[in-house]
């Protein structure tokens, strides 16, 4: 396994990837330090390897920089066939756009499962690559997210221009 982290506009990332794909991202953190800590045990077991991650690390300094970017790097999932598929759908919401839980939760075939739906999503991974930040409440409101509400905020604005 490789990992790597990197300072951007909104903070320090954390990139962790297997032979098979990308294993996990941080939301920014105030230092390295932290970011580490959030990639968590498997770090001690990787190799420390910017350069195998640098056209991902392009991507994210650009999206940071407000610049609409895809993120279709390949995933080495696990996670339960719910929490996959609740990902799989989370990942099609376009940048800039926004779904409620209950149309993900539509989506995955269990039209009254928004809070299982939340669930599966508090434990996404790939904070912004699965970008959970997009799903938001039936009314319209912020509901639940891991890196909390004002990162939620900022990254729905970020996406919206401004």
């Amino acid at each position: 396994m490789k990992y790597t982290v990197f300072n951007t506009p909104a903070g320090w990332i954390g990139l962790l990837a297997s032979e098979t794909g990308l294993r996990g991202t941080t939301l920014p953190q105030p230092t390295a330090e932290a970011t580490l800590a959030l990639l968590g045990r498997q770090v001690a077991q990787a190799e420390m390897d910017p350069a195998a991650f640098a056209g991902l690390v392009d991507r994210f300094q650009a999206y940071f920089k407000g610049e609409r970017v895809a993120f279709d790097d390949q995933l080495d999932l696990s996670g339960t066939p719910f929490q996959q598929a609740v990902w799989a759908v989370t990942r099609r919401i376009g940048y800039g756009e926004t779904r409620t839980y209950r149309w993900v939760a539509s989506e995955v075939g269990r039209p009254l499962g928004a809070r299982a739906v939340g669930q599966a999503l508090g434990a996404n991974p790939f904070p912004i690559i699965v970008p959970c930040h997009r799903v938001i409440g039936s009314d319209g409101g912020l509901a639940g997210f891991g890196g909390g509400l004002e990162m939620k905020r900022f990254l729905l604005r970020l996406e919206q221009g401004g």
